[in-house]
């Protein structure tokens, strides 16, 4: 029996290990943009993705991927036995500017075999069959949804995840008590207002994590969040002072949905 026992442990550290180990392989990969490696200090990947308790093997869905800046290191990670679904703009919609990213990251990855195992579906659509994902993650997205729209893509996610799935959240923090017009204005969203819209839908809050933290970020700036790099919208302007600030103050959340 002591035998027994001391092979599982041995066995879960060896299986935790290499799950480690794959991660940082994906996020050190040479298949990785320089650009985008450069905002590793910044955005915490490795520490980040550890927090959301991801395993290669898993279905992950990716919302509102963007350029794919996280997209390259999910599709690596889970290129040998898991599956990764991009939920990207609507390549229907009225808007060019939606309808551009969307072609711009089909094209990226139709012409990469690092996304062979990566599928792209609608933003606004089911994402997947219902009880079939393992985790959903979203990145600086959450203040681009905020009313209705926050509603059905957290009410879309839950029905997505199997019991026991995982939903992660990296926000731009705003201030609690922020207005709902600040939070749409300055691209910050309060925990408060994530964490009750997540709870609203069924999700049970997991843990919270400072890895993201800025403490210099006041997230108080003249063009709000954008003021920052990677945007720096006041370009020349005061760019020495907001390059020492860096990237913004950000929340790390992590729900589940509920075993039964």
């Amino acid at each position: 029996m002591k035998f027994r026992i001391l092979f599982s442990i041995i066995f879960l550290a060896l299986a935790s290990l290499t799950v480690a180990d794959e991660l940082r392989s994906a996020v050190d990969s040479k298949d990785r943009s320089e650009k985008n490696v450069a905002r590793d200090e910044f955005r915490k990947p490795y520490e980040t993705l550890s927090f959301f308790q991801l395993e290669p093997d898993m279905t992950i869905v990716e919302l509102s991927p963007g350029g794919g800046w996280y997209t390259e290191i999910l599709a690596n990670y889970i290129r040998k036995s898991g599956n990764l679904i991009a939920a990207h703009f609507s390549k229907d919609s009225d808007r060019a500017y939606f309808r551009n990213s969307r072609i711009k990251f089909e094209k990226k990855v139709k012409e990469n075999d690092l996304y062979e195992k990566v599928t792209v579906v609608d933003l606004n659509s089911e994402l997947s069959d219902p009880s079939s994902v393992d985790a959903v993650l979203t990145f600086r997205n959450l203040h681009n949804w905020l009313g209705p729209n926050m509603d059905k893509i957290f009410s879309n996610s839950f029905n997505v995840l199997k019991p026991g799935g995982l939903f992660g959240i990296v926000e731009h923090r705003a201030k609690a008590g922020t207005s709902m017009e600040n939070m749409k204005k300055s691209g910050y969203v309060t925990e408060q207002h994530a964490i009750k819209i997540a709870k609203k839908h069924g999700f049970e809050l997991l843990a919270k994590s400072e890895i993201n933290a800025n403490p210099k970020d006041s997230a108080d700036h003249p063009r709000g969040v954008w003021t920052l790099p990677p945007v720096l919208r006041l370009k020349e302007k005061d760019k020495e002072k907001y390059l020492a600030i860096g990237e913004s103050d950000r929340m790390t959340l992590l729900f589940r949905k509920p075993k039964s």
